[in-house]
């Protein structure tokens, strides 16, 4: 196949799996703004249309480890093929729904769609672009298109209601979700399928289903009932208790659901608890800021979309150019600077006034926007790298579901301390919402410190240098792990320049970093100590030419030529 239609084809696949991960991240939103009228058309109280909600959360949430792990052992495409279609039928069944109780199942439906194309999306990806600046390119458009589509969920979800109906939210979705299902066996590559020995641990499953989804379900509860409501205590109890059952039933299995290997992986941890804040401030900062302009500034969900919309612009900006900033600075100093970003950007929204039209604070929301569309790029990034294809399904609905618990938790808390603050659980009021930013721009600060922990990790430890060059050249040290190294960066020539320079330049008394690197620049430009030796004449105008002193990056003079 020719190059140029390789490119063409890989490109076509990358649209695709886009295309289905931004209908996901928009149901999740596009909803919300639909809310009250669904409530009034069916003529149902506002606790029963927030299950509309609810029920997709919990389906959602529960069924993101499954759905990844799935897709590892019966094939990514078939997979993704089947989310999409069980995603495309809920939605057409939610549009025409004339019932609570149908419109519910269609969203629980459409919430187990979205947890089986989810973490097939983004396998897909992992597994169809190479472990370097290819897929890191990929991986931020992945992200960018994670951040628009929640932010033009409350867009167009006011659009639609605004001058069509509620049911167009749904109806949408159907003319996608059937063209992605049929261009998916034409541009998707098959994955193997089951692997000789492998198994689904179907009372795994079931167990960290039964986990998530009651942990889901309490923290749901909690912002409607309150954290002690009889439901809230008893999905809590139920989540424990699954979660002790599955942590006792994985130490047993020969072929467990979440491998230990995996879990133990710093990497995977570190972006899963990021990934966690992130779901905090992003699923509550949307609820809140929606409050805020409907109920405080007056303004109609139209105009709340639009006010909200730059958030998503510079969202999409950040996520299409993290690959180049990760390639100059490394991905790790990308999670500290966006989280420290979005921090920023919240401390600014502590400050909306409280009464008036559009204030130019609010401008602040693109700096959210760029702080949690880099943090999603980012945290994908760490912890899909170096990771075997066959475990890319677990490790995407492993991300996905801690972004899924914490985006309950921030619906649930961010509210509640608004409405603590107001006084008045009915209204929002500037000092609750205030409140609810400094709690966010807490989480955001948080994920920045933890982010800047991980990348002062201590660095692998040098391989000792071997006296005789015959056997080092013959048998070359292994490079160092990219999970371990101090500050990854994901271009193949930066990279493999850095995990060189680590084996076999490094120095005993100093761990390799930064000043090193400055060194070898200064070095190969002749600046500072590392100039030319005085009385060399090593000018070319002079009578000596071609007499430069070449010097080993650590600073000693090597030869002349």
């Amino acid at each position: 196949m020719p190059a140029t239609t390789a490119t063409r084809r890989q490109g076509l696949r990358l649209a695709l799996i886009l295309v289905a991960a931004f209908m996901v991240v928009l149901d999740f939103s596009i909803v919300n703004v639909a809310l009250p009228a669904i409530g009034r058309e069916l003529g149902v109280a506002a606790t029963t249309v927030q299950w509309v909600i609810t029920g997709y959360a919990i389906a959602f949430g529960g069924l993101l480890v499954l759905g990844g792990r799935a897709a590892d052992l019966f094939g990514r495409r078939r997979m993704f093929i089947l989310g999409l279609l069980a995603f495309t039928a809920a939605s057409l069944s939610g549009g025409l729904a004339r019932d609570p109780v149908l419109l519910i199942t269609s969203r629980i439906i459409q919430g187990a769609g979205a947890a089986v194309i989810a973490p097939a999306a983004l396998s897909l990806i992992t597994t169809s672009f190479a472990d370097g600046q290819q897929r890191t390119r990929a991986l931020g458009l992945y992200g960018a298109t994670a951040s628009v589509g929640f932010v033009a969920g409350q867009v167009l979800g006011g659009v639609l209601v605004q001058l069509t109906s509620w049911r167009a939210v749904f109806l949408v979705n159907v003319p996608v979700g059937i063209l992605a299902a049929a261009a998916a066996p034409l541009l998707l590559a098959d994955s193997a399928g089951r692997a000789a020995g492998r198994r689904l641990d179907a009372r795994a499953a079931a167990l960290i289903t039964i986990c998530v989804a009651a942990l889901v379900l309490a923290v749901s509860q909690a912002g409607v009932a309150g954290g002690l409501s009889p439901l809230s205590l008893l999905a809590l109890a139920v989540s424990a208790a699954s979660a002790l059952a599955f942590f006792a039933a994985e130490r047993r299995h020969p072929d467990p659901l979440l491998p230990a290997g995996l879990m133990r992986r710093p990497a995977l941890r570190t972006a899963s608890v990021l990934n966690l804040l992130l779901g905090l401030w992003n699923g509550g900062e949307m609820l809140v800021l929606s409050l805020y302009f409907q109920q405080v500034l007056r303004d109609s969900p139209l105009a709340t979309g639009l006010a909200i919309a730059p958030q998503g612009v510079i969202g999409f900006t950040a996520g299409a150019f993290g690959a180049r900033l990760a390639a100059r600075t490394g991905i790790r100093r990308v999670l500290v600077l966006t989280g420290a970003t979005a921090a920023a950007g919240f401390a600014v929204l502590t400050q909306l006034p409280a009464s008036g039209r559009y204030s130019p604070l609010l401008a602040a929301v693109m700096l959210v926007g760029f702080g949690t569309a880099g943090t999603a790029f980012g945290t994908v990034v760490i912890a899909t790298a170096g990771v075997a294809g066959a475990e890319q399904g677990i490790v995407g609905g492993v991300i996905n579901t801690s972004r899924q618990i914490g985006a309950a938790i921030g619906a649930a808390a961010l509210p509640a301390i608004a409405a603590t603050v107001s006084h008045d659980p009915a209204r929002a009021s500037a000092a609750g919402t205030r409140a609810a930013m400094l709690a966010a721009a807490a989480a955001a600060a948080l994920a920045a410190f933890i982010a800047w922990r991980s990348e002062r990790a201590p660095a692998t430890a040098p391989a000792p240098r071997s006296s005789a060059p015959a056997a080092a050249s013959a048998t070359p040290a292994a490079p160092a792990a990219p999970a371990q190294m101090r500050n990854v960066r994901f271009s193949s020539t930066t990279t493999h320049w850095r995990q060189g320079h680590a084996v076999h330049h490094a120095r005993p008394d100093r761990t390799p970093g930064l000043p090193d690197r400055i060194r070898h620049l200064a070095a190969r430009r002749g600046l500072g100590a590392h100039g030319r030796v005085r009385g060399d004449r090593s000018h070319p105008a002079s009578r000596r030419s071609r007499r430069d002193p070449v010097r080993h990056r650590a600073g000693l003079r090597l030869r002349r030529f």
